[in-house]
C-alpha cells in the first residue's frame, strides 16, 4: 500500500521551537554540522510509531528546554501522510511540560498509539547500531523486533504483555517477605506463555521472509547474509510447531524453573533470551568477525530487505526509511547502490550526514536540505 510523508511540523521538539519540512513524498537528505538538529528530525518521524523512537528517549525528554528550565516543554510532531487515495493528518506529543502521557491524534481525533501503524511504519538505522553484532543479545533482539513490528504491529503489544507479566512474576519470586502464591504465579506464567508463543512465531515468520528476500535479490554491492534465531522458542516456531504447543511447553518450562529463577533473580527461559545470528554468506564468517564496514553493510542489507518486502505488500503502509549517518560508513559504490535501490523500490527515505557530497548519488532524485541552527534550507538541485 502506498504511503509517504508529504509534510512534517515540529513544535518545541528537541532543538526546534518550530520547524516545517515539505517533503512532498520524496526521499530527503539532510546535511549540516554536528549538533544542528539533523537526527532530531529523524527522531520526530520515528515517534510517529508506537514506542520510544530511534533514540529510546522518554516522552518527557524530547520537549525543548531552555537554559534554566528544569523540564522539557509540551511538544508536538505532526505529519501529513499521502496514502495514495487521500491525505491524513497524524500527530503525537504531550500537552503538559514534562508529561509522560502520550497523545495521538488522527484527523484531529484522539486515538490509541497503535493506530499510527495503519498509516506510517518507520524503520531506522542509527550510529548506535554500528556495534550491533558486538554488543549484548538484547540489542540485537530490540533491533530485530523493530523489523518484526514493521510487518506485524501486534508484535509490540505481545512483547509488552510478556514483559509486564515477567516483571510481576519475578517480583513474586524474589519477594523475601512472603511466599509466592502458586496460583498467581501460574496465572502470570500462562500470560507469559501465551504472549511469548506469539512473539516466537512472529519472529520466526519475519526471519524466514527476510531470508527469502535476501536470497532472491541476487548479487548486489551489499553482502548477502544467512540469518538464524538462536532462541529455543523461536527454533520451535521455525520447525513448524503450532502456537498452542509452544504455549503449553513454555508455561511448563516457566513453572519448572521457579526455584532456579528465584535464585538467579531473573527468568532464564523464554523468548526474552533469544538472539539473532548473522553470517556473512560469501566469507562464511559470523558478522562479529567482519570489518566495521562489512558489519554496517550487513545491517543495512537487513533493513533494505525488510523495506523491500513491506513495499511489495498491498495490505500495509510502505515503510519510511530513517538512515542516520549511514552514508558516511559506505564506500562510493555502496552509496550509489543505496540511492539506486531506494529509487528502484519506490521507497521514501530520510538520510543524514555532515557533508553534502556524501549525497551526490541522490541528487536529481531526492530533496536536499541544509540543516543549521538558523533553520532548514531546501537546495535547488
Amino acid at each position: 500500500m502506498h504511503s509517504a510523508l508529504t509534510a512534517l511540523t515540529l513544535t518545541d521538539f528537541r532543538s526546534y521551537q518550530r520547524a516545517e519540512l515539505r517533503a512532498a513524498g520524496q526521499t530527503v537528505f539532510l546535511f549540516g554540522p554536528n549538533g544542528a538538529g539533523k537526527t532530531n528530525l529523524l527522531e520526530a518521524i520515528s515517534l510517529l510509531s508506537p514506542g520510544r523512537g530511534l533514540r529510546g528517549s522518554g516522552l518527557a525528554e524530547v520537549g525543548r528546554r531552555m537554559p534554566g528550565e528544569a523540564v522539557g516543554r509540551a511538544w508536538a510532531v505532526s505529519a501529513l501522510i499521502d496514502t495514495g487515495e487521500d491525505a491524513v493528518q497524524l500527530g503525537t506529543g504531550v500537552d503538559q511540560p514534562g508529561s509522560a502521557r502520550r497523545i495521538v491524534r488522527l484527523e484531529g481525533e484522539t486515538v490509541p498509539p497503535g493506530r499510527m501503524a495503519d498509516h506510517i511504519r518507520p524503520i531506522w538505522l542509527t550510529p548506535a547500531q554500528d556495534r550491533l553484532f558486538l554488543e549484548a543479545a538484547g540489542d540485537r533482539r530490540r533491533f530485530f523486533d523493530r523489523l518484526v513490528f514493521a510487518a506485524e504491529p501486534a508484535h509490540a503489544a505481545h512483547a509488552g504483555a510478556y514483559d509486564k507479566a515477567q516483571r510481576e512474576r519475578m517480583r513474586l519470586l524474589t519477594d523475601e517477605a512472603q511466599r509466592p502464591d502458586p496460583v498467581w504465579l501460574s496465572a502470570l506464567e500462562a500470560r507469559m506463555a501465551q504472549a511469548g508463543a506469539l512473539m516466537a512465531q512472529a519472529r520466526a515468520r519475519t526471519l524466514a521472509a527476510l531470508q527469502t528476500e535476501i536470497d532472491g535479490r541476487g548479487e548486489r554491492p551489499f553482502p548477502q547474509a544467512r540469518l538464524s534465531l538462536t532462541g529455543d522458542w523461536e527454533k520451535l516456531a521455525a520447525e513448524g510447531v503450532e502456537t498452542a504447543e509452544i504455549e503449553t511447553r513454555l508455561a511448563a518450562a516457566l513453572a519448572a524453573a521457579r526455584s532456579r529463577d528465584s535464585s538467579a533473580g531473573r527468568a532464564l527461559t523464554g523468548p526474552h533470551r533469544g538472539d539473532l545470528a548473522v553470517i556473512h554468506a560469501e566469507k562464511d564468517r559470523p558478522a562479529a568477525e567482519c570489518s566495521t564496514g562489512e558489519q554496517k553493510a550487513l545491517i543495512l542489507n537487513l533493513v533494505l530487505a525488510q523495506a523491500a518486502r513491506l513495499s511489495a505488500a498491498e495490505s500495509a503502509p510502505a515503510p519510511v526509511l530513517l538512515l542516520d549517518e549511514v552514508a558516511a560508513h559506505l564506500d562510493p559504490l555502496r552509496r550509489a547502490a543505496l540511492a539506486d535501490e531506494i529509487a528502484a523500490l519506490g521507497l521514501q527515505a530520510f538520510l543524514t550526514g555532515t557533508d553534502e557530497q556524501l549525497f551526490d548519488p541522490f541528487k536529481g532524485q531526492a530533496l536536499g536540505v541544509r540543516v543549521e541552527a538558523s533553520g532548514l534550507t531546501v537546495l535547488d538541485c
